[in-house]
């Protein structure tokens, strides 16, 4: 034969708290890396008006400056 007890009434969990973050840092924006191609163009714009200058110089340094115009540097 079954008891005849009550059940007990069931428990019930409380939400758990979520944790928040310290405090919300704007974060800068990642640069992109800029490909082969995007330099190779730059680089070419520099060439064309370094020359319409009349000034020296080398495909590597008009590489590098671009690089460095390009990357924010």
């Amino acid at each position: 034969m079954k008891s005849t007890k009550p059940k007990a009434a069931a428990k019930t969990k409380k939400p758990t708290a979520v944790a928040k973050p310290a405090s919300k840092k704007k974060t800068p924006p990642v640069k992109a890396i800029p490909g082969e191609e995007e330099i190779r163009e730059k680089a070419r714009e520099i060439y064309f008006e370094r020359i319409a200058r009349g000034e020296h110089g080398t495909p590597e340094s008009d590489w590098r400056e671009a690089e460095e115009l390009l990357m924010g540097s």
